[in-house]
């Protein structure tokens, strides 16, 4: 049994797992960010993490290297049990969760909570395209996955990053939609507008928030 809590962060691609994980991290030195093993190029960028090839993770798998493993978006994703020692001494450790692994989690972990981030689609497709990593059948993919919900049971916390996203923002970007972009019911605008502001002015608000959640245990 863990003395710690898991804090499973979630949320589809694009809406910012990373940038809320390394303001919890800066507010609580504490709390141990997780690095995952990905079977993805090291020079993408995003995250830090381990890349390994195919064969390696492959034998990491065999090896029982991993507390979880799951496979998304055409990579596989793991957590190397060492990353999460500091639960038996009874810190707490801040991971990037698929949704697909978090009852399997939950079952190993009985500290377990999840931090489930939220956003309009549109802003999803902008900051996908804007990151330059998928190309414009991979972005169609992550948006489709953006729609699953999570499984019952678990404790959750829900955070909207966009609560003020509006026609009278004037800090905006665009950005087009793929042409062959047609499902209507994930974002009707082909020309996408969302806050910048919204990033930055509620970021402390959204920190806070989490923060204290947490602490309430």
């Amino acid at each position: 049994m863990s003395k710690g809590r898991l804090i499973a962060v979630v949320g589809p691609s694009g809406v910012g797992k990373d940038s809320v994980m390394a303001g919890l991290v800066a507010r609580r030195p504490k709390l141990h960010l997780v690095c995952r093993m990905i079977t993805r190029p090291a020079h993408v960028g995003g995250e830090a993490f381990d890349a390994v090839s195919d064969q390696e993770f492959a034998q990491h798998v065999a090896d029982q290297t991993f507390a979880l493993h799951w496979q998304a978006h055409g990579l596989r994703y793991g957590i190397a049990a060492q990353q999460l020692a500091c639960l038996s001494e009874g810190g707490d450790a801040l991971v990037n969760l698929s949704r697909g692994v978090l009852k399997t989690a939950d079952r190993q972990f009985d500290k377990m909570i999840v931090l489930s981030l939220t956003a309009p689609s549109s802003v999803l497709v902008a900051r996908l395209q804007g990151r330059g990593r998928e190309s414009a059948e991979q972005i169609l993919a992550r948006l489709a996955r953006s729609v699953f919900g999570l499984p019952k049971g678990l404790r959750v916390l829900t955070v909207d990053k966009f609560p003020h996203l509006g026609p009278d923002d004037r800090n905006h970007i665009r950005c087009s939609l793929p042409r062959q972009y047609k499902p209507g019911n994930l974002v009707k605008p082909a020309s996408i507008i969302f806050a910048h502001k919204a990033q930055s002015i509620k970021a402390e608000r959204r920190y806070q928030r989490a923060q204290d959640w947490f602490q309430r245990g």
